[in-house]
């Protein structure tokens, strides 16, 4: 048995079985699992587990294993269990219970009290907000490998672009190279309605093509300029892929509800004949006609707030978000910033918030350089900076958030202030953003948008220098210090 194989059987004891899950997804540090029964699950035991490096309670239970590892535990754990990852676990009516005989009154008065009980703890996880964030990773986070590679596939041909147009290189090859490469970075960003209306249909447990084909028909294919559809409201010409993937979500989330109402009243004989084009029919007039030109004013609108606050506030609001942002990371909430990433790219080709929040991370790189320096007697940190630090430089965070810096406690503060330090930088310079979301830290220097590397380095350096002197003279104890062996 490999590692990570020992690893993910230790998980499944430790969350009650394949009885006690509902799905297993991964993104590309956290095994996320939805979750039966709460009462079921030893988190002690989780973080006990080799190779563990934290645990996230919420609507979705998150194991952070780390980069790389993570795709090999979820893959493992699907194989124990027998089902694809991000598919809905189906339970027989003898997955309930192992007893060997008939329930005694007894027994049945406590299985009903227990079973209250995991209610009542269910509703107190189970907030509308939560439910918003669980559904919003469920539809992106499949996503984020797609948006990594063909992210940087990306940059290379954004750099060989400049290249040739600087005339540091030149001939066919080089230019067709960077069209294949523009070929296969538009694979996922010119068709990213309608991965987002399949992944959205199985979160609202619709049809999946359904949903891919209301998110296709956002991009109104075969529409063109001179014969345009209008909007309704204003008569103005609509745009391919106006309200972005923000109405798409929604309109798959209408549809789901239709075509379930319709699988109620529609005659099996018929049935598939009838509810794909009634739900079709209603779906993508509604979504044209209605819901694309409501989204776009939500969702411009949304980023007109967020550009007036990097650019009004300048370094202030670089200094807030960045320092703010890895008490997100924490809590697994940050991927509520995907569709805002997205809808900033569709519109401005770059998102210009990811580079202020990305410095959160190279805070941390900062203050792991320190402790690495202060706490060199300590094997114990050294240890686990060896493991982490390199992820964090490549801007994977939750290493060194899980393994290093939070559960020492004055670091964690220490690396804020230091992705602070980074984000009023960036703030301050202006205008620097990147054409895809995925990589953070060094890794997202070359979807740096403009040619502003320069701006996003500088950013980089000031959040490793704060977390560096902010955690070297306020973020360690004698305890830290003090030399450590590791016990054997």
């Amino acid at each position: 048995m490999s590692k990570e194989e020992k690893i993910a059987q230790e998980i499944l004891d430790n969350v009650g079985g394949k009885a006690n899950l509902e799905r297993v997804i991964h993104c590309m540090t956290r095994v996320r699992m939805d979750i039966i029964d709460y009462s079921k699950v030893n988190i002690a035991g989780l973080k006990a587990i080799d190779g563990v490096m934290g645990v996230v309670e919420d609507e979705s239970l998150q194991v952070i294993v780390g980069p790389g590892t993570v795709n090999k535990v979820a893959n493992a754990m699907s194989d124990i269990i027998g089902v694809p990852l991000g598919e809905r676990i189906t339970h027989h009516s003898s997955d309930a219970h192992t007893s060997d005989g008939p329930q005694s009154d007894k027994e049945r008065v406590e299985q009903e009290a227990q079973l209250f009980k995991t209610q009542m703890n269910q509703k107190k996880k189970n907030s509308k907000w939560r439910k918003v964030l669980r559904t919003i990773a469920n539809i992106f986070v499949p996503l984020i490998p797609a948006f990594v590679g063909a992210g940087l596939i990306g940059g290379i041909s954004a750099v060989l672009s400049n290249l040739l147009v600087a005339g540091t290189i030149d001939g066919s090859f080089w230019k067709e190279l960077v069209m294949v490469f523009d070929v296969i970075k538009n694979g996922i960003f010119a068709y990213l309605a309608i991965y987002v209306g399949i992944n959205s249909a199985k979160e609202f447990g619709a049809t999946p093509g359904l949903g891919g084909v209301i998110g296709g028909a956002t991009l109104l294919t075969g529409i063109t300029p001179d014969k345009p559809l209008h909007n309704i409201f204003n008569g103005d010409a609509l745009a391919a892929g106006q309200g972005g993937v923000i109405g798409v979500i929604f309109a798959v989330w209408i549809l789901a509800m239709i075509e379930k109402r319709l699988h109620k009243i529609v005659p099996n004989s018929i049935d598939i004949i009838v509810t794909p084009t009634i739900t079709l029919l209603i779906m993508g007039l509604a979504t044209i006609f209605l819901i694309m030109p409501v989204a776009g004013v939500v969702s411009e609108g949304i980023l007109a707030v967020i550009k007036w606050v990097l650019d009004i506030g300048g370094p202030f609001s670089g200094f807030v978000l960045g320092a703010t942002f890895l008490p997100l990371v924490m809590f697994g909430l940050h991927q509520v910033l995907t569709p805002i990433h997205i809808e900033m790219i569709n519109q401005d080709h770059a998102t210009f918030l990811l580079p202020v929040l990305a410095m959160a991370g190279a805070g941390q790189v900062g203050a792991a350089l320190a402790l690495w320096v202060k706490c060199r007697k300590n094997q114990k940190i050294i240890c686990l900076l060896k493991g982490a630090l390199p992820a964090g430089i490549l801007g994977i965070g939750e290493p060194l958030i899980y393994g290093v810096t939070l559960p020492l406690g004055r670091p964690f503060i220490t690396a804020c202030i230091g992705g602070g330090i980074g984000g009023a930088v960036i703030g301050g310079i202006g205008h620097i953003g990147a054409v895809a979301i995925g990589p953070s830290g060094v890794s997202l220097i070359p979807l740096i948008y403009d040619n502003m590397y320069l701006g996003y380095i500088a950013g980089l350096l000031a959040a490793y220098a704060g977390g560096f002197i902010a955690t070297y003279f306020f973020g360690t104890t004698k305890d830290m210090t003090a030399p450590q062996e590791i016990e054997e």
